[in-house]
């Protein structure tokens, strides 16, 4: 039974190491508000979401305020609007104005993000599902809060690479529309293999047809508590290395396990997972690159990265799952380059590439992410970079993803600010040579052999 003195106990790490309680995401369906009519469409969907997320905020800001725990982000996951709007939407200009109702009902209930505006097409695409892809460039232009999010492969049904080569030619459409920003619109935007249905984290949220009518999930956040308690053990063997990284993490996950129960009750909703994922800030000291250089790197990049982050990824879980009911969402490690200070330091250096972050995905939560790279790149060197992600999530039947921003007007070596929790980063570099012809060919990889349990 959790109690107060639990919470009592993380205070220092609150205070002094960036513990915080990265999101309350509240997941919507939205299937029994399947209209044939765009109109009606709309208004069932701003009706659903203003209804169910009414109290969101107002209850996350009480828990902060009882608990003394900061809970940076309250968001939504909906029902992947390809599913929901095919009966109503004709083509893409009119799945454009379901994410301007998503993004006046997000704006409404007070919420920084919603996510959802998704597709499911890891076998094939249907009209709608292709209508949707095709509108997110304008989608994401047009809207604040609205973030997207395709799944083009996973393990059971192999890869669809004519989603994938879509989705190259859609990421930099989006740079394009959203270039007076720095292409901000791509940072919004994510491509998955084995994407999960309960993810709370933005921007590959979305609420999967498989979950209760609503629920709530929460994703922890403590690379800084992580690190400082290394900080104690430095020099020490591996043993007591990944002890306190599983005794830390299970810490961590207390406090989401109390806010998320918390949040249950006072809102009447079902509790669904605890995401344990290391997200990074750009604060100093909230840094999983740090992490990696107090296990003993010089910088994240340098040989023996991926074998630490395989030791930080399991440990944490391993430590996680003791201490919630329920795990589930991503539950790892995050790397994303710009929302790290050690990762951007790492890039600046010279230390890490674009190739030693892929070699790196294949033990961590998620992908390639929140990379800048220049924008004069080729549509079929993006559908590559997906095409490589999404193999190592299919053949490790595991999720990856990948959100590139391919910043338009900038090169090599100069930097993009996005700002707050999206950070800055360096614009890095691609592999120069082409893959057109492999992109073009059209069709699915099938699925490995070991997918085949029955």
């Amino acid at each position: 039974m959790i109690n107060i003195w639990e919470v009592n106990e993380t205070n220092k790490m609150i205070e002094h190491e960036n513990l915080d309680v990265r999101t309350i995401t509240l997941g919507i369906s939205l299937l029994d508000c399947i209209d044939s009519d765009l109109e009606a469409l709309n208004r069932k969907i701003y009706g659903k979401i203003t209804e169910a997320a009414a109290k969101l905020v107002e209850t996350g800001a009480e828990i902060e305020r009882n608990y003394c725990i900061p809970i940076v982000n309250k968001r939504i996951s909906v029902t992947p609007i390809a599913l929901v709007g095919q009966a109503a939407c004709k083509g893409p200009e009119d799945f454009v104005a379901v994410a301007k109702t998503l993004d006046r009902a997000a704006k409404d209930v007070g919420v920084n993000f919603i996510g959802g505006y998704s597709a499911l097409v890891s076998k094939g695409m249907t009209k709608g599902d292709e209508d949707l892809i095709r509108s997110i460039p304008k989608a994401l232009a047009e809207t604040e809060r609205v973030c997207s999010s395709v799944n083009v492969g996973s393990t059971k049904t192999g890869i669809n690479m004519d989603a994938v080569k879509l989705m190259g030619e859609i990421i930099l459409q989006t740079a394009e529309f959203t270039k007076e920003n720095d292409s901000l619109g791509c940072a919004k935007l994510v491509v998955f293999c084995n994407a999960p249905d309960d993810n709370p984290f933005m921007a590959g949220a979305f609420h999967g047809v498989t979950e209760a009518d609503a629920i709530i999930n929460v994703g922890v956040s403590g690379p800084g508590v992580v690190k400082k308690a290394l900080e104690q053990v430095r020099g020490e063997n591996f043993e007591v290395l990944c002890e306190t990284i599983k005794k830390t993490a299970f810490k961590i996950t207390r406090v989401g396990q109390l806010v998320a129960q918390e949040a249950s009750r006072r809102m009447g909703i079902p509790f669904g997972i605890i995401d344990l994922s290391l997200a990074p800030t750009p604060a100093v000291g909230d840094s999983v690159a740090e992490i990696l250089e107090e296990i003993g790197l010089e910088y994240a990049g340098a040989p023996g990265t991926t074998a630490a982050l395989a030791l930080l990824n399991d440990q944490v879980k391993k430590g996680g799952i003791m201490a919630s009911s329920y795990v589930g969402g991503l539950s790892g490690a995050f790397i994303p380059v710009s929302e790290d200070q050690g990762m951007i330091d790492a890039v600046e250096e010279g230390a890490l590439t674009l190739e030693k972050l892929e070699a790196m995905t294949c033990v961590c939560s998620v992908g390639l992410d929140m990379i800048a790279i220049p924008g004069d790149v080729a549509p079929s060197t993006v559908s590559g970079i997906i095409a490589d992600e999404m193999a190592i999530g299919m053949i490790n039947q595991k999720t990856t993803a990948v959100r590139l921003i391919p910043v338009i007007g900038k090169g090599v070596g100069e930097t993009v600010e996005f700002g707050g929790l999206l950070g800055h980063a360096p614009v890095m570099p691609v592999n120069p040579y082409g893959c057109g012809p492999f992109i073009s060919r059209g069709g699915r990889i099938p699925a490995p052999v070991h997918s085949f349990k029955n």
